[in-house]
This record gives C-alpha cells, structure tokens and sequence, in this order.
C-alpha cells in the first residue's frame, strides 16, 4: 500500500519529513519517527493537537467533537493531526518549536561534486549527497559549515527536492568567509550541513505567482520552477530578478529554458546601476506590471537583500496592493531570515 510523505515545517523553521503509512493518522506516524507533536488526548476532543495542512489531501472523518475543530477552521485547512489520514504527500505547519516536539535539525555530510564561478558575481556550489540526506521542500536553505573555521553560512537550495544532487547559488562576497573557501575549493572535499530550515517555500499553486528575486536571491525561485516545470501548472507565472551591476545578471540562460518547460511563465530582469547598458534600469518595483498582480489575486514570493523587501513593501503598501498571500526570505551574505 502506498505511504506518503508528510512535511513537518515547526515554528523555528525547522522542517522534518515522516513517512505515513495508508491509513495511518498524521499523529501516529510523527510518534513512530520519535517526533512529540503537541498531543493530550489523542481522541479529536482537546484539540491540542491542531495544526494546519498547507498542502495535500487528507481526510478527518467525523471522530472529533466541534470544540476540537470547528467547521470554519477546518474550511480553512486547519487539522487535528490525531485525526488526520493523508491521502497524498502533506505540508504541515505545526504551531511550536521543534525542541518543543523533541526532535530539531538534521546533520548530513556531502562532497564537492563542482564549483563554477560567474565572475566576481557568484558560485554555484553543487554537492554529492548520501542516499539518507533529507528531503526539503522548494525555497527552503541549509546551513553549511565552512571548514576549518567552526563556522556555517545559510544557502537556499537551486536544485529541486528529489533531484540527484543538491546546488547552491551563492553570492561572491570580498574577503568572505565562505567565496575565500569556494575559491580554492577541491571536488571531492567534504562538507558538513544542517537544515532543511525556513518557512519560505513554495505552497500548493492554486492561483497566479509573482515572483520577485534579487541577485542571488535567484536560487530558491530556480527549485521552485524545476518543480513547476516537472509537475505543471495551469495558473500564469512571472519572475522579476533585480540586480545592481550588469554582471551580477547570471543564469539567465536557466530562466529563458524554463520559459521554454513552463507554459505561462514569463521573465523579466532589470539592472539598478545607473549606467548600466540593460533595457530595464531601476529596481523590480519600477518593472512590475499591473497584469502580473492579477488585481490582487496572486501570490507574491520574495527573496532578497532586506532594503529590497522593505522596498517592495511599502510599494505595495503605497500602491494599495494586497495580494491573496505574500512569502518574503531577508537575507544578507551571513544570515537568512524568513518571514
């Protein structure tokens, strides 16, 4: 009989797969993996152990009591995981930390399988992973340790799920801990990791994407469309990348062949720098047409730098659009903060 694989993403952003079997309640199987989900009664009475599903079809039968879900809340996809049965792979949004449910961040090794270099703009850093490395879901990052220097730098994942190896898109900084290591970097070498971690990913695309990266902000916007582009999807998709210099401008090439894969995805870029040579200069607010927010019926994600996204926000704000959803991730050269 079939299982099916369910995406625990906790408070703290950490994100733990389980498999569940057919049949099987969403609860029992976090137990069996030794994951705690918030539980008191296990009967569908307390609704102690109410989370929300995010992606995924399931069934709750009708073994709780209004108290412990009400029919509003579960029109609105919220769950008593004591009573859930998955009937296809699941993302659960479970409302605690991960310490709370005893359980936290998976450690994995990986190699060097290649680093190529765009410039003084990038690397992409792609890795040889073991069979039993976790899964993630599109848009989320890993932390890497960098050797010899006890210290570990957050990159959202360009591969999508399930693909044979993991890559990375990851900005060239001056002197940077991690650009001074990729430079001399070696295939073969080991590396350390931890995550999957945060809550930007890609939910269930139910309505039109705008999709807004800046530099490499790029990377969890290209697993995105992989999965896009291997699953399919009715709804119209449009990314703007942004970038200062002309070439901080790369893997173009990847989003002009997801044009080709993607049937209503479409592209545009735009360079800040004044003197740039680029078609369209300004930032992606100036170069965001009004077809492409769908009168408010789309979902935006955002990845970049913290003064674009405060950038994008007070656009919307001073514009009056108000998308049915917004995701953002911050992130500077040393941290990601996702929102």
């Amino acid at each position: 009989m079939k299982n099916y694989r369910i995406a625990l993403n906790f408070e703290d952003g950490v994100t733990r797969f389980v498999e569940c079997g057919a049949q099987e309640k969403v609860l029992d199987a976090a137990f069996r993996h030794r994951i705690n989900l918030p539980m008191d009664c296990s009967d569908g009475v307390c609704g102690t152990c109410k989370c929300r599903a995010e992606a995924g079809s399931y069934e709750l039968g009708d073994d709780y009591i209004e108290e412990a879900l009400t029919q509003d809340e579960a029109d609105a996809g919220l769950v008593l995981t004591c009573q859930m049965i998955p009937t296809s792979d699941c993302v659960i949004a479970v409302p605690v930390p991960s310490t709370a449910c005893k359980t936290g961040t998976a450690r994995f090794g990986a190699t060097v399988a290649g680093v190529t270099a765009f410039g003084d703009a990038a690397y992409e850093l792609v890795l040889d992973v073991p069979a039993e490395a976790p899964a993630f879901l599109p848009g989320q990052y890993v932390n890497i340790e960098v050797p010899g220097s006890g210290q570990h730098r957050s990159y959202s994942f360009s591969s999508a799920p399930g693909s044979p190896r993991m890559s990375f898109m990851i900005k060239q900084v001056p002197d940077g801990l991690m650009s001074g290591w990729l430079a001399a970097a070696q295939v073969g070498q080991p590396l350390q990791l931890s995550g999957p971690l945060g809550s930007f990913y890609l939910r269930a695309v139910t309505r039109p994407l705008l999709l807004l990266a800046g530099g490499t902000g790029l990377a969890p916007f290209l697993s995105m469309l992989e999965v896009l582009a291997q699953q399919g999807t009715q709804q119209a998709v449009h990314l703007i990348y942004g970038v200062t210099r002309d070439q901080d401008l790369v893997m173009v090439d990847r989003l002009a062949e997801y044009a080709r894969r993607i049937p209503g995805f479409s592209f545009d870029t735009c360079v800040a720098d004044p003197q740039t040579r680029h078609e369209k200069q300004g930032y992606v607010t100036q170069h965001m047409p009004a077809q492409a927010l769908h009168g408010g019926n789309v979902d935006v994600y955002l990845c970049g730098p913290p003064p674009m996204v405060e950038a994008v926000q007070k656009h919307f704000k001073a514009a009056a659009i108000e998308p049915a959803s917004f995701h953002y991730e911050k992130f500077t050269p040393n941290l990601t903060v996702a929102a």
